[in-house]
């Protein structure tokens, strides 16, 4: 398996541009940091996330730097990628608040694009707006570096048991 990862690199160095190379080391960078243990799971170290919880206002913030690799044929933010990032910001939200031996899952997602995503950061905060014993129904805002609101979101997240 290293052999074949560094052949692959090797390959990627010797023949990716600038922007090709760039786009690599920001994700090596964050897989770096997963494997270092400075983040919990594989996306927030590949989209570099940055989280903040207000537990007095039951808010949760997240921010994560653009990078080339996540745009698409416009070179904007994908659609996807924001979803994942509303999506996480939500269910961190959620499941900061519940009880130990529980945890929640997304059950519905709608979300509302309304700019494109661009600039050199996304900032995507969540707050929770009503908290059932089954369910949780969450609000989220993404906003682009100029402060423009580029996406709105809720989401409705079962509670389980762990």
């Amino acid at each position: 398996m290293k052999e074949r990862l560094q052949r692959i690199l090797n390959t990627c160095i010797e023949n990716g541009s600038e922007e090709d190379l760039s786009a690599l080391g920001h994700i090596l960078e964050g897989f770096e940091k997963k494997i270092d243990k400075n983040y919990s799971q594989y996306i927030d170290g590949l989209l570099h996330m940055e989280r903040s919880i207000d537990k007095e206002k039951k808010t949760c913030e997240i921010n994560v730097p653009l990078n080339p690799v996540w745009n698409n044929s416009l070179n904007i933010v994908h659609g996807g990628i924001t979803a994942t990032i509303l999506d996480t910001v939500m269910g961190t939200a959620v499941n900061a608040f519940l009880p130990d031996g529980y945890g929640a899952v997304t059950n519905q997602l709608n979300i509302h694009y309304i700019a494109p995503g661009v600039g050199e950061s996304i900032r995507c905060r969540a707050e929770i707006i009503h908290q059932g014993s089954k369910t949780v129904v969450v609000s989220g805002e993404a906003y682009r570096t100029d402060g423009k609101k580029m996406a709105h979101a809720t989401g409705t997240f079962f509670i389980i048991q762990k």
